[in-house]
């Protein structure tokens, strides 16, 4: 793992501690729909409050620019989070976030009290990164954890800009868990380590295929993305997802594997259909045989074999990205077989991304996987081998 401190490595006994999670919540007319995220952050700051610390809560919601969004108020994770942890968090509803109510909510808390802060996006600076706000957070905290793994792509005065005016910043659980699996899966994976790559544009996803050709045994390309490795062997495609500019870098890819000694998998046959609908008549062709006209949404059952079998003696699996178009039933069938399969095996099974877990979810096969991983650009980037910010400025 990076060597990175946690909240295990700290003393916050008495002191203010700022906790910035990933509250980004789905709300439909008030009400969360999806309380995910918010169970998530329960296991870190409920170890703060058990040291005595006192902890202040911060987070950005939807994208609100700069600007007051009722709509995108935190007071709804307030809420829920008192009713989770049992206790009243107190809303520090100010629309500058570190406001009038804010500093009086901090100066009043007592040891094992909690206060979460107003959307940190209300201000402008936060997506700029800009000083004067990094420092009015820092002003309220003596130590800076850093739950978000979702936003630690991104250098943010609540992510990234608070560390350089606070002495400590350490990692939450949910971070450190994050760093541990996609850490230790891409640096120093149990062998044989197989990626499934899906998803619809191969360009979203240059730099991850370089990067894991230096690291797997096999890769796996399903979805719309394995289209364009199709016309580079020189198939026809029909009206399938096809990112023309990027047949060279695929021919590329196909050759560093080869070179690598990486197998390289992509559909031998796919279920086709004239029309982008569940319910259009669909057909399965084997490699090369879709017609014009026709276009694929799914991997037909030849290829569900063969990428089962390439999963089953895997010790370590990274999926990002579904096999088809899943939120469609009639073409979600090599989405779920993948699906079940990494349920099935005996291996450290990582899911990326937020269309690959929406689909293993649907599944109802979450529980079956080693680890979710709650951010979808962010993970993408930590599998390019790129540093993420977010976890760089801590100690």
């Amino acid at each position: 793992m990076l060597n990175k401190k946690t909240v295990d490595d700290i003393s916050v006994n008495g002191k203010r501690v700022l906790v910035r999670c990933d509250f980004n919540v789905p709300i439909k007319d008030g009400k969360i729909t999806d309380e995910t995220r918010i169970v998530g952050a329960l296991p870190t700051i409920k170890k703060l409050i058990n040291d005595g610390g006192k902890i202040i809560l911060c987070s950005h919601m939807g994208k609100p620019k700069g600007e007051p969004v009722p709509e995108l108020s935190l007071a709804p994770v307030a809420e829920r989070l008192s009713q989770h942890l049992g206790m009243n968090v107190i809303f520090a509803a100010d629309n500058e976030v570190v406001g009038e109510n804010a500093k009086k909510a901090v100066a009043e808390m007592n040891n094992g009290e909690v206060v979460l802060l107003q959307n940190t996006r209300y201000r402008k600076e936060e997506t700029k990164n800009e000083e004067n706000f990094s420092k009015e957070l820092a002003s309220l905290a003596d130590v800076f954890v850093n739950d978000a793994f979702g936003s630690a792509h991104r250098a943010h005065c609540s992510t990234v800009g608070v560390s350089d005016y606070v002495d400590v910043s350490v990692a939450g659980y949910l971070m450190a868990k994050e760093i541990k699996f996609l850490g230790d899966a891409v640096n120093n994976p149990v062998r044989p380590l197989v990626a499934i790559l899906g998803g619809s544009k191969v360009s979203s996803k240059i730099s991850v295929i370089n990067n894991l050709l230096e690291k797997v045994d096999t890769l796996i390309i399903g979805g719309g993305m394995a289209y364009t490795f199709m016309v580079a062997l020189g198939y026809n495609v029909g009206t399938s997802l096809l990112e023309a500019d990027y047949v060279e870098y695929a021919k590329e890819m196909m050759a560093k594997a080869k070179e690598k000694g990486v197998k390289l998998l992509i559909p031998v046959d796919t279920v086709v259909a004239q029309e982008f609908d569940n319910d259009a008549a669909s057909k399965v062709v084997p490699e090369g045989g879709i017609e014009d006209g026709w276009m694929g949404l799914d991997i037909g059952p030849k290829t569900i074999e063969i990428f089962s079998e390439a999963v089953k003696d895997a010790k370590t699996v990274v999926w990002n990205g579904p096999m088809g178009v899943f939120e469609m039933p009639n073409f979600a069938k090599g989405t779920n077989a993948i699906a079940s399969v990494l349920a099935e095996i005996d291996a450290t099974t990582i899911i990326g991304g937020g269309d690959s877990v929406a689909a293993v979810n649907q599944a109802g096969l979450g529980d079956k996987m080693s680890h979710i991983s709650t951010g979808g650009g962010a993970s993408l980037e930590y599998l390019e081998g790129k540093e993420l910010p977010g976890i760089a400025c801590l100690d």
